[in-house]
């Protein structure tokens, strides 16, 4: 027994060198390897906390310079407070090539200076150079300058605005866009781009496009610089600045009109506004009455009775003509494209509508207009549906956007712009001493059930009721530019100005 047992003893020991020692490398090995997941989490966790940082600075970044574009944009609308024109009477769109504004916003907390025409400055723009030179060279552009509204400082506490530095505000050209908008092949660096409605074209027609640039850099460095193309989105069918081609114009084929057929009525193409700048603003003649398609011009011509009642003449400047049939004509050319289709159209139509005063739905009556519209505070009211102005004898200024059927009581006066689009009814069959004082534009681009036609149907004008006028322009539809044009400064009348301004292209641009 004890031989036995002192062999198992003697045996034992041969094992424990090979087993001697497993648990301290085990133990060693799971610590490595929780240092090395544990490192692994940390560097993620650093990783994930640095790009969430970067992401949220240059988030910020581009936010701020978002604000800086907005706030150019806004404050092209002559109807904003803080609109430029305020403080840069010389600003005022359309703008000659190489014509440069700059809104600055520099923090005043630490007394930075933001100057983007020097190249030493640190918030120097370079990126003018890049689009526009050698032909239009920053220094030596017309350039402008104001401050940005964006911080408020009459708040308690003080709310900071953010963080860009600069807005530029200035024309654009086929070389700054990088493309051939017509032309030969080739990006032309000279000629200013307009747009219609349609696209962008050389010919000045429509509103002009301006580029709107804005950098940002935040306090940590991040940078960003962001780039608008707008244009304006006006209430007349020639866009931009230019007027009305008519008193009244009948956009569509195979128009409609009737006249009362007296001496008491008269529309009247010849500009009346009689201000101090009315050389500046007034485009000379227009039409008496205008129609889309020369196809109408018979059935316009057969209501326009007594016809040395209906004075006005193709756009031009110098002594006024004498009555002829040159008071109406096809003026389809004047138009921008946009305004002569019903989707077109129907885009004017909710322009219109997004950017009103009040909206009203009809049937309506003017107990339902604003009672703070006046001469100096002209507003714009869209009425979606019919409009009664049966036994309103007061005046409205403004632009008037009407859906439906405009029933016009002749003793009432309006304005400013009349919009018949939509059902393209205008009728008055009463008399009265008023008359709309500036100009008026009828098409259908509905069918009854209101659907969208296809092509433009047949607007009506009908005008049957008679009337005693002060003076020989006291009835009917006097053209009037004050009323229906942007004028070259924010002081010259109670105007309208652009709706607002429609963004045609957005890009983020690469530093350089």
């Amino acid at each position: 027994m004890h031989s036995v047992q002192n062999r198992r003893m003697k045996k034992e020991p041969k094992f424990r060198p090979q087993q001697a020692g497993a648990a301290l490398l085990i133990a060693i090995f799971a610590l490595l390897l929780i240092s090395v997941v544990g490192i692994a989490l940390l560097i993620s966790t650093s990783a994930d906390t640095a790009l969430a940082g970067n992401y949220r600075t240059s988030t910020g970044a581009y936010y701020a310079a978002l604000a800086g574009l907005e706030e150019a944009r806004g404050r092209l609308l002559l109807k904003n407070p803080a609109f430029i024109g305020n403080t840069v009477p010389s600003f005022f769109p359309p703008l000659a090539m190489n014509t440069v504004l700059y809104i600055l916003n520099p923090n005043t907390a630490t007394g930075e200076s933001v100057n983007p025409t020097d190249s030493s400055n640190p918030y120097a723009d370079k990126e003018y150079d890049a689009e526009f030179a050698p032909t239009w060279a920053l220094n030596s552009a017309t350039v402008y300058y104001t401050n940005s509204v964006s911080p408020l400082p009459n708040v308690t506490p003080p709310l900071p605005g953010p963080a860009y530095k600069w807005v530029r505000v200035n024309p654009v050209t086929e070389q700054a866009l990088g493309v051939t908008v017509a032309g030969p092949p080739g990006n032309d660096p000279l000629i200013a781009l307009y747009y219609d409605g349609t696209g962008l074209n050389k010919t000045f027609t429509g509103a002009q496009a301006l580029e709107i640039t804005a950098l940002a850099v935040m306090p940590s460095g991040s940078t960003k610089l962001l780039q608008y193309i707008v244009s304006a989105v006006t209430a007349s069918p020639s866009g931009g600045n230019t007027s009305f081609p008519a008193a009244l114009t009948l956009a569509g084929t195979n128009v409609l009109f009737t006249g009362p057929g007296t001496n008491s009525f008269y529309i009247q193409g010849q500009d009346q506004y009689t201000g101090s700048t009315a050389i500046a603003l007034a485009i000379g003649y227009a039409h008496a009455v205008g129609q889309g398609t020369g196809s109408s011009q018979s059935n316009i011509l057969a209501g326009a009775t007594p016809p040395s009642n209906y004075l006005g003449a193709p756009l031009q400047s110098g002594p006024p003509p004498g009555p002829s049939l040159q008071s109406f004509g096809d003026v389809s050319s004047s138009i921008q494209p946009a305004w002569l289709t019903p989707a077109g159209l129907d885009s004017v139509v909710q322009s219109v509508t997004n950017n009103a005063d009040v909206v009203i739905q009809g049937p309506a009556t003017p107990s339902s207009f604003p009672s703070n519209m006046s001469a100096s505070n002209p507003m714009t009211i869209v009425v979606n549906g019919d409009l009664n102005l049966s036994a309103w004898h007061n005046i409205g200024f403004g632009l008037l956007l009407v859906t439906g059927t405009l029933y016009y009581d002749s003793d009432a006066t309006w304005e400013g712009i009349v919009l018949v689009i939509g059902q393209g009814n205008f009728v008055s069959t009463n008399g009265g001493t008023g008359r709309i004082d500036g100009a008026v534009f009828i098409a259908k681009t509905r069918d009854p059930s209101g659907n969208l036609l296809p092509a433009l149907g047949t607007a009506s004008y009908s005008q049957t009721g008679s009337g005693n006028p002060t003076d020989n322009y006291g009835r009917g539809i006097s053209y009037n530019s004050c009323w229906v044009s942007k004028p070259l400064s924010p002081t010259q009348g109670p105007i309208q100005g652009p709706l607002s301004y429609k963004i045609l292209s957005f890009r983020e641009i690469t530093q350089q």
